[in-house]
């Protein structure tokens, strides 16, 4: 494969993870994910609950939340009235892995 195609493909790549990126990119949606990932709930969390380990308004929360939903990051689950979210292990993240993988595949082949 010839450099303009590994471009290609990048570029590519990175189409795929513009919603990932600019998701995961704002501070505030990170240090929701970290509380997400520091769990050992695995049933997922309450905005609540969220707020409390966050330090930030339930209405924020609630906000970043559904920019994390809306990328495919996080999902969420219903119990009645109750809402739970929790990481997507079959998230999109796994397009940043695709995205990181070919970068180095190509720093290898031409640099």
């Amino acid at each position: 494969m010839n450099k303009q195609d590994q471009l290609d493909i990048i570029k590519e790549d990175f189409i795929n993870c513009q919603k990932v990126l600019l998701a995961i990119g704002d501070e505030t949606r990170q240090s929701i994910l970290l509380v997400l990932m520091g769990t050992d709930c695995q049933t997922g969390l309450r905005v609540g609950e969220i707020t409390e380990q966050t330090h930030l308004s339930r209405p924020a929360v609630s906000h970043h939340l559904k920019v994390l939903r809306d990328a495919g990051v996080i999902l969420m689950r219903k119990e009645g009235t109750k809402n739970f979210y929790y990481i997507n292990l079959r998230t999109e993240l796994g397009l940043l892995r695709t995205l990181v993988l070919d970068i180095d595949k190509f720093m290898k082949n031409f640099y």
